[in-house]
C-alpha cells in the first residue's frame, strides 16, 4: 500500500465520530488479542493462554479505575487515600496467601526443610531490585534532569514511571502464581491486583486533568500504564513454565517486590495529609475481605 493509502485509511478513520473511533480501536485490540491468547492456548500451553489473559485484565483494572477522570476534574482526597488504603489490605493478604505461604510450601517440596529459607532469602532480593530499579532506572533520571523545565509536571510523571514500573512484578506475580497449576492461588492475586490497580488509575488521570491535560489523554495515560502487567504476566508464567524449580524462589521474588510497593508506595500515600484512620481501617478491612475471598475460591 502506498503512502498516500495509508494517509487515506488513517484520514478515513479521523473523520469518524468519538464513538465509532473508540469502537474501531477496541475491536481491533479485541481481535488482536484473542487471536495471540487462541494461539498460547492451542499451540504453546493452555496455563500460559489463562495467566496471560488474567494480567491482562488485571493491568487493564487501571484504565477502568481512571474512567471516573471523564467525569470530573478532582475527587477528595480523603476518599481517594482511603481507597488505596483498601488496597493496600487486598495486595497484602494476596501477598501472604497467595504467594508467601504455597512459595513456601513448593519450596520445601523441592528441597525438603528449605522452603522459609527461599522464601526469606527471595523476599530481600525482590525488595533490592526494586530498590535497585527505583534508583537507577533510565527514565527517572532523565526525568529528574528536567526538573527546573516542568516543576509539578516532572513530578506526575515520575509517579506515572513508578505506577508503570511497579505494575511489572505485579504481572510477574499473577504469572508466577498460575505456574505452579493452582488456579486458585493466581485467580486470587489477579483479583487482587485488579482491584488495587482501580484507585491508582484515578490516582494518575486526575492529576493529569488538573494540570490540563484533555480528559480522553489522561485515562489513556494511565490505561497505559497498567499494560506493563501482561508483559510481566507472560514473563514469570513462562519462566515457571520451563524451569519449575524456579517456583518457589520466583513466588518469592514476587512476594519482596510486592511488599516492596506496598510499605513504600502505597501505604505511606494513604498518610501523606496526615495520620488517616479511614485508610488505616479500610487497609484492615481490605486484607480481612480478601483473606475471606481468598479462602472462597479454593
Amino acid at each position: 500500500m502506498t503512502s498516500a493509502g495509508k494517509f487515506s485509511l488513517y484520514d478515513r478513520f479521523r473523520s469518524q465520530s468519538s464513538l465509532i473511533q473508540i469502537l474501531i480501536v477496541v475491536s481491533s485490540v479485541l481481535f488482536i488479542g484473542t487471536a495471540i491468547l487462541s494461539y498460547l492456548y492451542f499451540f504453546i500451553n493452555p496455563i500460559v493462554a489463562y495467566a496471560s489473559l488474567a494480567s491482562i485484565l488485571a493491568g487493564l483494572a487501571t484504565g477502568v479505575g481512571a474512567l471516573p477522570a471523564l467525569l470530573f476534574r478532582e475527587i477528595k482526597q480523603k476518599l481517594l487515600l482511603t481507597m488505596l488504603g483498601g488496597a493496600a489490605g487486598v495486595m497484602l493478604a494476596a501477598t501472604s496467601f497467595s504467594l508467601i505461604v504455597p512459595g513456601i510450601h513448593y519450596g520445601n517440596e523441592i528441597w525438603p526443610g528449605k522452603g522459609v529459607v527461599i522464601m526469606a532469602a527471595g523476599i530481600l532480593v525482590g525488595a533490592l531490585f526494586l530498590e535497585l530499579s527505583d534508583r537507577y532506572l533510565p527514565l527517572h533520571r532523565f526525568l529528574l534532569q528536567r526538573e527546573d523545565q516542568d516543576g509539578s509536571l516532572r513530578k506526575i510523571w515520575l509517579f506515572i514511571g513508578a505506577i508503570a514500573l511497579h505494575n511489572f512484578p505485579e504481572g510477574a506475580a499473577v504469572g508466577i502464581s498460575f505456574g505452579s497449576n493452582d488456579w486458585h492461588n493466581g485467580t486470587a492475586l489477579a483479583i487482587a491486583v485488579a482491584l488495587q490497580n482501580i484507585p491508582e488509575g484515578l490516582a494518575v488521570a486526575l492529576p493529569l486533568v488538573g494540570l490540563g491535560y484533555p480528559r480522553r489523554q489522561a485515562v489513556t495515560i494511565a490505561a497505559l500504564t497498567g499494560l506493563v502487567e501482561p508483559v510481566g504476566g507472560f514473563l514469570g508464567i513462562s519462566a515457571v513454565s520451563a524451569f519449575y524449580p524456579l517456583l518457589s524462589g520466583g513466588m518469592a521474588f514476587a512476594a519482596g517486590a510486592m511488599l516492596f510497593v506496598i510499605s513504600d508506595d502505597i501505604i505511606p500515600r494513604t498518610q501523606s495529609q496526615g495520620k488517616s484512620r479511614s485508610a488505616t481501617f479500610a487497609l484492615l478491612i481490605g486484607f480481612v475481605v480478601m483473606m475471606m475471598l481468598d479462602n472462597m475460591l479454593v
